[in-house]
C-alpha cells in the first residue's frame, strides 16, 4: 500500500494485487484518512471485477456522512454497472477531476 498525500486529497494505492486485503487495510486506518477525500487506485489488480468493487460500498458510505470525497480508480470494467452510490473511474486524472467537482459543489451547499 502506498500512500501519497497532496493538499486536501490523500491516494492510497493498492500495491499487492489483493483488493480484499486492500479493503481491509483501509478500512482499518480509516480514522487517520477520515478528513480527506480519498482516491483508491486498485489499477495494479488487473483481475479487478465488478464484485470487488461493490466491496467498497461500506467504506464509501461511511467516508462520505464526512462531507468527504471518495473515488476508485479501476480499470478494465464496465462502469455502466457501477451502482451509483460509488464512484469509479478509469484514471487518477479523473479521480481528481471529480474530487475537485464535489468539492465545488460542497462550497456552494449542495
Amino acid at each position: 500500500m502506498k500512500v501519497e498525500q497532496k493538499g486536501h486529497t490523500t491516494t492510497i494505492k493498492d500495491t499487492q494485487g489483493n483488493i480484499l486485503n486492500f479493503l481491509e487495510k483501509v478500512t482499518h486506518e480509516h480514522a487517520s484518512y477520515k478528513n480527506q477525500n480519498l482516491i483508491l487506485d486498485v489499477t495494479h489488480d488487473k483481475n479487478v471485477a465488478l464484485k470487488d468493487i461493490k466491496a467498497f460500498s461500506d467504506l464509501s458510505k461511511t467516508h462520505r456522512k464526512g462531507k468527504k470525497s471518495l473515488v476508485i480508480v479501476a480499470e478494465n470494467i464496465d462502469f455502466n454497472e457501477v451502482p451509483t452510490k460509488l464512484i469509479v473511474v478509469p484514471s487518477l486524472q479523473e479521480a481528481h477531476d471529480i474530487i475537485e467537482m464535489e468539492e465545488i459543489e460542497r462550497d456552494l451547499g449542495f
